[in-house]
């Protein structure tokens, strides 16, 4: 092969790679604000009618252009567990979420990458993250236990025996239990230009970041015709994403408020994740419309 098609098609990889599990970090959505104002979460939510232990979501990435069609990079899953544990001296869901690349992707940048979140049934916020990482051959294996009612983190880096404890502001998430957290709140009078605001733990970092609504529409998916939230969320820039708003999201206007699809421009086409199966959903799925 080449070696300036290699080259292009190794950084497209890296690319892919990042937007796998990256979509994590992308936080999908947060309170319903006044319009054109910005604020921060409120602490502890314990109205959770969104999600359940059981509930399975399995995404395909795949890269999208003209001159090759839809070729599929990668999976990542996204379930919670059915084990109870206690942390904190909370019952906790136990949420993960399971990024890999599949097929010739593989030979130029294989990943394997997995995160689990222990959250609290009664706040849904955090207690234990586990991050651990496998991208072309670059590791990380992190722990992080979350103390809410001190405001406090303890950082720990099994790699490199790094540990660290650091003050957090209130209602602090990973980049798992945003998501979640997130799911239970109420959109129903969200509307285009509201912004969003949260806190997000990375690393021993935390970062606060936003996210725009764009508008309600349907969009059609791999299951169906789905009536749906488009978000733009405001990332993280440097290596892999030199925009602030290089992503559109679509959450499921319903109970549930699943991420369908998310998309992101790379060097030749765009990189697209989309949900091609679903299962143990708290809520009928009323968003998906029926044949």
């Amino acid at each position: 092969m080449n070696n300036n098609i290699r080259q292009l098609l190794q950084k497209v990889n890296r690319r892919m790679a990042s937007f796998l599990l990256s979509i994590a970090v992308i936080i999908f959505f947060a309170i319903v604000l006044t319009a054109f104002s910005l604020y921060t979460l409120p602490k502890g939510n314990s109205n959770n009618n969104a999600f359940d232990r059981g509930e399975k979501l399995t995404y395909k990435v795949y890269y999208d252009a003209i001159l090759t069609g839809k070729v599929i990079a990668g999976e990542a899953v996204f379930s919670i567990n059915n084990d109870n544990k206690i942390y904190d001296d909370q019952e906790t869901y136990h949420i993960e979420a399971v990024g890999k690349t599949k097929g010739a992707f593989n030979l130029f940048y294989k990943v394997v990458d997995r995160y689990e979140s222990y959250v609290a049934e009664k706040d849904l916020l955090p207690r234990l993250f586990i991050r651990r990482v496998d991208e072309g051959g670059y590791t990380i294996k992190q722990n992080v236990f979350f103390e809410p009612s001190t405001n406090s983190a303890s950082f720990k880096d099994l790699k490199n025996n790094r540990t660290s404890t650091l003050k957090i502001p209130d209602n602090t998430h990973d980049l798992l239990s945003v998501i979640y957290y997130a799911r239970t709140l109420d959109y129903s009078d969200a509307k285009k230009g509201d912004m969003y605001s949260f806190n997000f733990l990375i690393d021993d970092t935390v970062y606060s970041s936003s996210i725009e609504i764009m508008g309600r529409k349907t969009i059609s998916t791999s299951i169906g015709n789905v009536k749906c939230i488009h978000m733009r969320p405001r990332v993280i820039t440097g290596s892999v994403f030199k925009d602030e708003y290089p992503m559109n999201l679509y959450v499921s206007d319903d109970e549930n408020k699943i991420p369908l699809l998310m998309s992101t421009g790379v060097i030749i086409g765009t990189v697209k994740m989309e949900l091609v199966k679903y299962s143990g959903l708290r809520n009928s799925f009323t968003a998906l419309e029926k044949n």
